[in-house]
C-alpha cells in the first residue's frame, strides 16, 4: 500500500452525535487535509459536507466545500457547534446500505466522520459493506466526544474544552457557595464514564498541598461522584453530613451516569416519563431531576427533628457544557490536526480507519512550573473494531475513594484544559 493506491472521486464529510466547542476544527482540518493532498492530484474532485450527519448523505443535502474560502473556514474552525448539523442517528444495517447507496449515487468515495464510538461504528459497517459489494469506499472516523470515551485514545477532541468549562464553572459556584453557605449540588454529564464530572476538581486551588482527603479539603468541590464507583444514596447523606457539620457548607459535583451496586441509573429512576433519545438512553442531561431529588433527598436527612432544613440548592449544567465559546487552545489545535490526519490517511492509500491521539509528553510542566515537562501529543491509525460500540471508563488510578478523584488525574487532565484563572480569599 502506497500513495498510488487511491481512487478518483468525491469526498463526503458529516458530523454526528452531541456538537462540541471544537467540531468544527476538525471539519476544516478534513476540508484542508484533502485540499493539501487528494484534491491537489486531482483525487478528489469535489468536497462535499453532509447536512445533519448520514441524514443528508441519504437525502443528497450537501453543502460544497471544495472552494470555500480560507478565511470563511478559519471563522468555521472557531464557531462552536455542528456547523454542518448533526444527528443522532445510530443506523442499523439497512440503514448503512442506504448510506452506501447515496454514496454510490453521488460518486462519493471518500467517507469522514466526525463523532464518537457510534459514529465509527457506522464507519465500521458501511466500509465492510462497500468491500463486500465491490465498491471502492475508504472510510475514516474522526474522534469527537465530550464525554472522553474512546478506547485507544489519551483523550478525545472535545473533552479538554468541556473540561475548562466544568472547572470554571465549579470554581465560580464554590466562590458562591463560600459566600452564602448551604449545600450545593451540580450534575454533570457522563452517562457511563466519569471524566468530565472529575475535571470539576480543577476548581480546587493548587498552591496549597494537594490533599485527597475531602474531609480535609478547603476549596470545593469536596465530594466528587463519577459512575465508575457504585452510588449508595445513604453513604452520600453520612459523607455531605461529616463536611457540612464542620464547615456549615458542602460543595458537591456528581456524574448524571451515577447507578447503584445492582449498575441501576440513580438518574433513570428518579426522572418519571423520561424521553429515550435513538440509542434507547435515557436523556439524563435534559432534566434537573436527578440533583432536584438528591438535594430532597439531605433535605429530609439532615433536618434535625423540631428543626430548620438545610439550605440545599441542584444545578444541571445540561448541554451548556458541550459549545462554550472559550474553548481550550490544545483542543482547537488537536481536533484541527485530527481532521488533517485523517485526510493523510486516505492520501496514503489506507481504505479505513479512525483517528487516535497518543500523548507523548506528559504536561507535568502545568503542575510544576517550568521544571516539569511539556505536554506533547501525536495521531496514530487504529482499527475502526477498535473503537466502534466501545466505551472507555475512568481508570481506576483517577479515582480516589468513592467521592474523590487521585492527584494523577489532575496531572491528566490540567495541561489539557489550559490555564485557569487563580482566586484570592479572605
Amino acid at each position: 500500500m502506497g500513495q498510488l493506491d487511491v481512487v478518483r472521486g468525491k469526498a463526503a464529510i458529516g458530523q454526528s452525535g452531541g456538537p462540541t466547542a471544537v467540531i468544527n476544527q476538525s471539519l476544516v482540518g478534513v476540508v484542508e487535509g484533502l485540499r493539501m493532498g487528494l484534491c491537489a492530484s486531482g483525487h478528489v474532485t469535489k468536497v462535499l459536507g453532509m447536512r445533519h450527519g448520514v441524514r443528508g448523505l441519504v437525502k443528497d443535502d450537501f453543502v460544497d466545500l471544495t472552494d470555500m474560502h480560507q478565511d470563511r473556514l478559519d471563522a468555521l474552525a472557531l464557531t462552536p457547534s455542528a456547523g454542518l448539523g448533526s444527528t443522532r442517528d445510530k443506523p442499523d444495517a439497512a440503514y448503512c446500505e442506504r448510506i452506501l447507496e447515496g454514496c454510490r449515487r453521488n460518486d462519493i468515495r471518500y467517507y469522514f466522520y466526525v463523532g464518537g464510538n457510534d459514529s465509527s461504528d457506522t464507519c465500521r459497517i458501511v466500509s465492510e459493506m462497500a468491500q463486500a459489494t465491490g465498491y471502492d469506499l475508504r472510510c475514516f472516523h474522526v474522534p469527537k466526544t465530550v464525554d472522553n470515551d474512546l478506547k485507544e485514545n489519551d483523550h478525545t477532541p472535545g473533552f479538554p474544552s468541556a473540561a475548562r468549562f466544568v472547572a470554571m464553572a465549579c470554581m465560580a459556584d464554590f466562590m458562591d457557595n463560600i459566600s452564602l453557605p448551604g449545600i450545593k449540588i451540580n450534575v454533570v454529564m457522563g452517562r457511563h464514564a466519569g471524566f468530565l464530572t472529575a475535571a470539576s476538581a480543577l476548581a480546587r486551588r493548587r498552591d496549597r498541598a494537594f490533599d485527597e482527603a475531602p474531609s480535609a479539603s478547603t476549596d470545593g468541590p469536596q465530594l466528587i461522584y463519577c459512575p465508575e464507583v457504585p452510588f449508595d444514596m445513604d453513604r452520600f447523606v453520612a459523607d455531605v453530613d461529616a463536611i457540612y457539620r464542620v464547615k456549615g457548607r458542602c460543595h458537591i459535583v456528581v456524574s448524571e451516569g451515577i447507578s447503584d451496586a445492582q449498575g441501576k441509573p440513580i438518574g433513570a429512576t428518579l426522572i418519571k416519563n423520561a424521553q429515550v433519545d435513538a440509542h434507547g438512553n435515557v436523556q439524563l442531561s435534559g432534566s434537573g431531576a436527578l440533583g432536584d431529588q438528591l438535594g430532597d433527598f439531605l433535605k429530609e436527612k439532615l433536618t434535625p427533628a423540631g428543626g430548620k432544613p438545610p439550605r440545599v440548592r441542584a444545578d444541571t449544567f445540561g448541554y451548556v457544557q458541550r459549545c462554550w465559546p472559550d474553548s481550550s487552545v490544545i483542543d482547537r489545535i488537536e481536533a484541527r490536526r485530527s481532521g488533517r490526519f485523517a485526510a493523510q490517511l486516505a492520501l496514503q492509500g489506507h481504505r479505513d480507519g479512525s483517528v487516535a491521539i497518543k500523548r507523548t509528553g506528559s504536561g507535568s510542566a502545568a503542575w510544576l512550573g517550568d521544571k516539569g515537562e511539556a505536554y506533547a501529543s501525536e495521531y496514530a491509525r487504529v482499527e475502526l473494531s477498535a473503537i466502534a460500540a466501545k466505551t472507555r471508563h475512568m481508570p481506576p488510578e483517577f479515582l480516589h475513594g468513592h467521592n474523590n478523584v487521585s492527584r494523577r488525574f489532575v496531572e491528566y487532565c490540567l495541561p489539557l484544559v489550559g490555564e485557569l484563572p487563580g482566586f484570592e480569599r479572605l
